[in-house]
């Protein structure tokens, strides 16, 4: 649902100058789509959408992504909700459980994202050991992780 709704936000910014967030609810509604301000804003976040400037002067919604950037992120996404069960820091390690075997996918995903802050990841069978450069990065990326799972 999550990844249906984003592939449509980003086929209305392509097809129509969408100013506000209201602007894209209402879009995303009259296409059959339920949204509340607080999702669209998360969209927006994740989506990485920047507002330029248009001909007219007016703002308008645009990915700041490649097509190809945009894709990769949303199969990202689906690789740690289908794979990923735990994650937890401990100081400046995180801790990954995954389901058997899906560990090396995971860290392999997450060294090709170049995460700041990362130092380097180690994958076992089930879990992964994520060495952030300090606690604060370590925390932060576990909330990442967890809003990826969702």
């Amino acid at each position: 649902m999550k990844n249906a709704r984003q592939r449509r936000i980003l086929a209305i910014i392509e097809e129509t100058d969408i100013e506000t967030q209201h602007q894209l609810i209402e879009a995303l509604r009259e296409g059959g789509v339920a949204a509340t301000q607080a999702t669209v804003s998360r969209d927006i976040k994740e989506l990485h959408l920047v507002k330029e400037l248009t001909a007219l002067g007016t703002y308008r919604y645009a990915s700041g992504m490649s097509a190809d950037e945009i894709n990769r992120s949303l199969r990202l996404r689906a690789i740690f909700r289908e794979s990923v069960t735990s994650v937890v820091s401990a100081q400046n390690i995180v801790v990954m459980k995954t389901l058997p075997g899906l560990a090396p996918a995971a860290c392999s995903a997450i060294d090709g994202m170049e995460i700041r802050g990362l130092a380097g990841t180690i994958a076992g069978d089930d879990t992964a050991f994520l060495a952030m450069r300090d606690n604060e990065t370590a925390e932060r990326f576990c909330v990442e992780i967890k809003e990826m799972m969702k």
